[in-house]
């Protein structure tokens, strides 16, 4: 736990008062107007520079030859059954990532879209496993203000025109609307889930803007975070002598993203809701045969607010030859002269559907007049229904938030509303969540609104969350799977325990997949979970326990099909019983799990020690015996199987001379600093959650392991200062403690003596982290002892980000506060700071020590909650009985003795949870 005021000798680096001016600030202080005192920002004219992706050195090239080749063919066979690989280095993004991300909008697993910072609508992950990255420049804000009987006018697009194809002369497109905004005096500043963006005299110089962006992420709320809406609550000050009428207009095109736009069958329709709540419905016909989507963009009509809608509008004059076609540029010049649209356009029906080629658009206006001096809001919403998710394979499933809303697509109109109306609890319970933390001083400011702004990911990691928790809606023909698979497939539906398990009583929150990655298209992939995992166990604790209860079904479960592993091209088959999947699948998730085809992982040495560990964990934060007993055979089955890989009998697993871990390109001989640590960490975690369930027979069998294997542990790796890599090198690994990580974070004593220990970080501190550019980086993956990186394959000179993170929550565990928040504040400075690479809101896996990236959007930085759990503890570990539950663990005379008798292989007789099956669990 931080104690005491370390940091309070640091100045607040980004006040607000540095961005906007201070009676700015004051006008805008009220209704929530205002930009919090901690948050991330930026000025709008700031140059959003081009990413930096990493490269493979020659040598590391020609090491992994065959397998590009390999994979190549792979990624080609994929194409040609229409599908996408899960991991796929040859296919590029014609839109290059840039530094210009921001808070994206929506709740958890409906699909989400992403807002840069200088108001573009991009990253589009309506559809699950795709990710559009392009923006779609017709989705925007713009303001129309008439002042002086008309004679003084002001418009522009709420957006600086810095982007390709804008301004082009003669165009009825959007370059013919007004792009007058510099972004000179106006600022970004972002707190998830919430973004304010404050416009301090542009375009009008007596007119203070602010538009705040709302989104329902609200802990320990199953409901409302599931939503795919979000809020834009405009404030508007008029500083100026005469009144203003001003409008504010919100334009969206029928697409969702890419080039899907111009593919025809879309179509508009205007409503008129509840509660003032008007706006257009935007039909759009999706492609390869996926479900349907429905957008709705609404504004809210009051005493002093007049909303109006066009249905719609051609995105270019180029297909618009009608009389009736309405151009983009003929809705601009209605706005700039009426500053509204004709009340009769709310009966005009639907559009006709578009044809091929021509992209149709909407548009909602909301006028107000502003008197000197006076404060008036407005208020949007957009939400985006799409009730059913396909996968590539053909199954489909409900939504999470049709539970509430039902299944037709024009819930939009719904949502749009409750969203228009709940706003401000909304707000409530996002700022009592925050404050606790935003107001403790013994915190870091870059810390306090990062720890927020990581959170980015499980909106816009590519996360669905779906209502049922039975099988898919539809089977549908598997593509590429012959008689043998089909057969193989069948038997397993009816023992696929992961497919067809249910939760118990409140539990039943239904069913959570987020990605590893927009690059790494593999759910819940579960030794980079082990790491997020923090934030939703702080955050969405009965989450967590359903992805945990999938997993722990997951390890009785077979899948005998065949794959081919690409790395040495040798065939296993896609699922051994005992061993915890790699991750949940790609295109048919809980029934065709591993998607992940590089390595076989059922050779792998972490993830079973990883899932041990992390039901642990939760079992003792939550105390939630009918989770512990549920997934109790799971993690029986998931430790004797690791027994094959203790091959001299000494208690301790060892690696298989090649990467069998999370790091899968850094290979590991014999016994590991790594994997070993993990072991140890999980022999105590079972005999611990064992004896907390009864079953002292397992509880003593896994203890007597436990000191076995931790004096081998520390003979054969500890060389006085820290412990070596693995039996062939003496690299400081950064990640050598990630066990004692999790010891510390569950309430165990710790697996070392607590001097050794520290001893370790420090080592970790001076070497790993100062050592690279003086800390500014984050923790490098591997040092030699000299002081210089270890180049062995790229990952061990990598720096990644929630690697770092976890070290640094470990550190924070041993009361190394200053070493912890120095080598976590080394990932803000390369990301997010003003004199990094610019990685906010797209966080990596890791960059090198030049800081080129290597996949963005990516699930482990989240491990920053790790941090927050060190903390701030659950109240049941720092409220648990300060004992050490492994010495109430008896050891029987029989296992003691043979405990002494060093090098003697059978140290008890064999004990199971398991009879002759692992689908019985005798505990």
């Amino acid at each position: 736990m931080v104690s005491g005021h370390l940091f309070l000798c640091r100045r607040n680096s980004w006040p607000a008062e540095e961005y906007v001016t201070k009676t700015t600030l004051q006008l805008l202080d009220f209704d929530g107007g205002a930009p919090p005192s901690e948050a991330w920002r930026r000025r709008l004219d700031s140059h959003a520079n081009k990413l930096k992706e990493f490269t493979v050195t020659f040598m590391e090239a020609m090491k992994m030859m065959s397998l590009g080749v390999r994979l190549w063919s792979y990624v080609r066979e994929e194409a040609s059954q229409g599908r996408k690989a899960p991991i796929d280095p040859f296919t590029r993004e014609n839109h290059k990532p840039s530094a210009s991300q921001g808070v994206p909008l929506g709740g958890m697993g409906s699909g989400s879209i992403s807002r840069g910072f200088r108001g573009e609508f991009k990253h589009w992950q309506i559809l699950p496993g795709s990710c559009e990255m392009s923006p779609v420049m017709a989705n925007q804000f713009s303001i129309f203000v008439s002042r002086d009987g008309g004679n003084k006018k002001y418009s522009s697009v709420l957006a600086p025109g810095h982007h390709e194809g804008l301004k082009k002369s003669g165009d009825e497109g959007i370059s013919s609307w007004d792009w007058n905004l510099s972004g000179q005096h106006s600022t970004y500043h972002a707190l998830f889930p919430r973004a304010w963006t404050v416009y301090d005299g542009e375009p009008d110089p007596d007119l203070k803007i602010s538009c705040r962006q709302i989104s329902p992420f609200i802990p320990h709320d199953y409901r409302d975070s599931s939503l795919p809406t979000s809020v834009f609550v405009y404030t508007l000050v008029n500083t100026g002598k005469d009144r203003a009428k001003v409008s504010l207009l919100m334009t969206w095109a029928n697409s969702v993203g890419g080039t899907s736009h111009n593919s025809g069958g879309h179509y508009n329709e205007p409503f008129i809701g509840e509660d003032g709540v008007s706006g257009v419905l935007l039909h759009h016909k999706t492609g390869k045969d996926n479900p349907p989507v429905t957008f709705a963009i609404a504004a809210c009509e009051t005493q002093n607010v007049s909303v109006t809608v066009l249905p719609a509008f051609n995105l270019s004059g180029e297909n618009c030859s009608s009389e009736k076609c309405t151009t983009a540029k003929d809705m601009w010049d209605k706005m700039s002269q009426d500053g509204q649209f004709d009340r009769a356009n709310f009966d005009r029906g639907c559009t006709e559907p578009s044809s091929s080629g021509n992209a149709v658009c909407a548009a909602v206006s909301a006028s107000t007049w502003v008197e000197p001096h006076g404060r008036c809001t407005v208020v949007f919403a957009l939400a985006w229904s799409s009730p059913k998710i396909k996968f590539q394979k053909g199954r489909c499933y409900y939504r999470r938030y049709t539970k509430f809303y039902g299944t037709s697509e024009r819930s939009a109109i719904n949502l749009v509303h409750d969203a228009l109306m709940k706003y401000k609890r909304w707000e409530e319970q996002i700022e009592e969540w925050q404050n606790p933390i935003l107001q403790d001083e013994r915190l870091p400011e870059w810390y306090k609104f990062t720890l927020f702004n990581e959170l980015y990911f499980l909106v816009a990691g590519g996360t669905v969350w779906i209502d049922s928790e039975a099988p898919g809606l539809e089977e549908n023909s598997r593509h590429g799977t012959n008689n043998q698979q089909e057969r193989i497939l069948s038997e397993n539906a009816n023992t696929n325990p992961v497919a067809n398990h249910t939760s118990f009583g409140d539990n039943d929150v239904g069913r959570f997949l987020y990605l590893e990655g927009i690059e790494y298209i593999m759910w819940c992939t579960y030794d980079v979970h082990f790491y997020a995992s923090f934030a939703l166990l702080n955050l969405f604790p009965k989450i967590e326990l359903s992805i945990q209860r999938d997993f722990a079904h997951a390890v009785l479960f077979e899948d005998k099909r065949k794959v081919k592993f690409l790395a040495d091209g040798t065939w296993g088959i896609r699922k051994v019983k005992g061993a915890v999947p790699h991750d949940l699948g790609t295109h048919d998730p809980w029934h065709e799990m591993n998607a992940y085809n590089i390595h076989d992982t059922s050779k792998w040495k972490d993830l079973n020690p990883k899932f041990v560990l992390q039901v642990y964990r939760d079992f003792a934060a939550t105390g939630d015996l009918v989770f512990a007993r549920n997934v109790w055979p799971g993690v029986c089955a998931a430790m004797d199987y690791m027994e094959q890989f203790d091959r001299d009998g000494d208690g301790l697993i060892e690696n298989d001379g090649f990467p069998d871990q999370t790091y899968d390109a850094w290979t590991v001989r014999g016994v590991s600093a790594y994997s070993g640590c993990l072991w140890l960490a999980a022999l105590q975690a079972a005999a611990t959650m064992a004896h907390r369930l009864g079953d002292r027979t397992v509880a003593e069998k896994f203890k007597v392991k436990f000191m076995k294997a931790k004096m081998v542990y520390e003979s054969k790796l500890w060389n006085g200062s820290y412990f070596n890599y693995d039996s062939s090198s003496r690299s400081i690994q950064a990640d050598q403690l990630a066990g004692q990580w999790y010891t510390a974070a569950a309430g165990l004593p710790p697996l070392f003596d607590e001097g050794r220990i520290r001893n370790v970080l420090q080592k970790i501190f001076e070497f790993n982290v100062m050592r690279v550019k003086g800390g500014r980086l984050g923790a490098v993956n591997g040092m030699n002892p000299n002081g210089k990186v270890d180049e062995t394959c790229m990952q061990s000179r990598e720096i990644w980000t929630g690697v770092t993170y976890s070290v640094a929550a470990t550190m924070l565990h041993h009361d190394m506060e200053y070493q912890g928040f120095t080598t976590a504040e080394g990932i803000f400075i390369a990301g997010w700071s003003d004199e990094g690479y610019g990685y906010w809101f797209q966080t990596p896996e890791g960059w090198t020590i030049d800081g080129h990236y290597r996949s963005l959007v990516y699930m482990r930085p989240l491990a920053i909650w790790a941090m927050q759990w060190a903390i701030t503890p659950p109240k049941a570990i720092l409220e648990a009985p300060k004992i050490n539950v492994m010495d109430r663990i008896h050891i029987s005379p029989l296992a003691l003795r043979a405990f002494s008798e060093s090098g003697v292989r059978k140290i008890a007789p064999k004990t199971s949870c398991f009879s002759s099956t692992v689908f019985h669990c005798d505990c």
